[in-house]
């Protein structure tokens, strides 16, 4: 009876441990159902051609903003709708000849003018470039110097006989306010608001998803420019400065004639019809927008070997021009499965490949996850090994495209790092063996030591 006894219970151990072993066997099977059941065909990154690894931003040149702006001239040169302050002797004012002579008005700029103060009656250049004095026909003064207009009101009232040849007259000629041009400025970044600038750049830091960490919506003004200053560079420094993170590395200017006006309509027409034939053709797929040739589009970044291609003519603005900032709202990617779901912004002045996009979405590379573990645990156990495998879909024009990156890899070659681009979504999974260790690892600790205890 004693043997039998000790037989039933060596009996007993061993399916008690056979039951755990076969609970570690069933938890190892289904540890890799993700992969089993969410699989990923996927084309290994060490297969995939060089333009995959090579970015376009981190060799660009930041341009000369200098080029953005106009050289001002020596002396300023006179045009219609300038403001100048004249003073004549004897006449402008008008004094009897035993009248005692009056002083002409002395006339102060506003705080944000850079004119020093100025003399005389103000007189406006009229839209025909002439001004006009009283006892006198009109002057024509665009395109001169103060000097030389001063010199030509003189030489007027010889010409009409109210001074004498051999009289000394010396009339006051002087600049009170520049002609002006109006200029809208429309920007979808955040340089106009340093409130939704900052919080911007604290949700950033912080490592939230979404738009740059807020949403910014596109702000516009009309803006008065200075003669001589009615640039490109004059309307950022107006407007809140050169475009920030979240709007796009260059400027665009569009003219406001008439026939700029007809012809942008005319190039649109042609691209939606040109969109309209490639859809009844399903396997081919509609070339990219082309460049507006109505838009001058300045860059303000350009690589190596390349230069803008515009002159200083083209940066001077005029009346009714639109100077627009673009915001990125595009320049986005996705991350899922074991990363924490989100919609991260792309850096604008650099490339940033898969490691690093994994980083931006709050996991390190050893295997932490900053915002939720989203790791596969049993009984509370945390993970011996981190996942090794990454999927990069890329959208292409008739579907995707899923790259394979093995992270092992990758940390030890930088050639299997893709560069993300615009629209990737990153899913982050475990390879089965690696899953198996973990849950396995788990059930064992729990539940394998108990029994063997036992």
């Amino acid at each position: 009876m004693t043997i039998r006894k000790m037989n039933m219970d060596s009996r007993k151990k061993v399916r008690r441990l056979a039951a755990a072993l076969s609970s570690l066997c069933f938890v190892g099977a289904l540890s890799g159902c993700t992969a089993l059941t969410r699989p990923i065909d996927g084309i290994p990154a060490k297969r995939l051609p060089p333009e995959y690894f090579d970015g376009e931003k981190n060799d660009l040149i930041p341009i000369d903003i200098s080029l953005l702006g106009q050289e001002e001239p020596r002396s300023y040169v006179l045009g219609a709708g300038d403001i100048v302050g004249i003073a004549v002797e004897g006449w402008l004012p008008y004094a009897k000849p035993d009248d005692v002579p009056q002083l002409p008005p002395v006339n102060f700029p506003d705080a944000q003018s850079t004119l020093p103060p100025s003399t005389g009656f103000p007189i406006t250049v009229l839209e025909d470039g002439s001004i006009s004095l009283p006892f006198v026909r009109p002057i024509a003064v665009e395109g001169l110097t103060l000097d030389q207009a001063r010199d030509k009101v003189r030489q007027s009232f010889i010409d009409a006989g109210l001074v004498k040849q051999d009289k000394e007259l010396t009339p006051v000629v002087t600049l009170i306010r520049k002609r002006q041009v109006n200029v809208t400025v429309v920007r979808q970044d955040s340089q106009g608001n340093t409130q939704l600038s900052n919080a911007g750049l604290q949700g950033v830091q912080a490592g939230q998803t979404g738009r740059l960490g807020v949403d910014y919506a596109a702000s516009g003004s009309i803006i008065k420019l200075d003669a001589y200053q009615n640039d490109v560079l004059h309307a950022l420094m107006k407007s809140g400065g050169l475009p920030g993170v979240s709007a796009k590395n260059e400027v665009k200017i569009i003219r406001s004639k008439t026939a700029d006006k007809k012809a942008r309509i005319d190039f649109m027409r042609a691209y939606s019809d040109l969109v309209a034939s490639y859809k009844c053709d399903p396997c081919n797929c509609p070339p990219p927008m082309p460049p507006d040739p109505t838009i001058l589009r300045i860059p303000l970044r350009f690589s190596p070997g390349q230069f803008p291609e515009f002159s200083q003519k083209d940066v001077i603005l005029q009346d009714g021009d639109i100077v627009m900032i673009e915001t990125r709202d595009t320049e986005f990617f996705f991350t899922g499965g074991l990363l924490p779901g989100g919609q991260h912004p792309l850096p604008r002045d650099y490339d940033l490949d898969a490691l690093g996009a994994m980083a931006m979405s709050g996991y390190g590379l050893a295997g932490t996850n900053q915002a939720n573990t989203g790791l596969s645990s049993l009984g509370g156990a945390t993970q011996v090994v981190p996942p090794g495998r990454l999927y990069i879909l890329r959208p292409t024009c008739k579907g995707q495209i899923a790259i394979e990156v093995d992270i092992a890899k990758a940390m030890n070659d930088p050639r299997q790092r893709p560069i993300i681009k615009p629209g990737d979504t990153l899913i982050l999974q475990y390879k089965p063996c690696e899953e198996t260790i973990n849950f396995g690892m788990g059930a064992f600790f729990t539940f394998g030591l108990r029994e063997l205890l036992r």
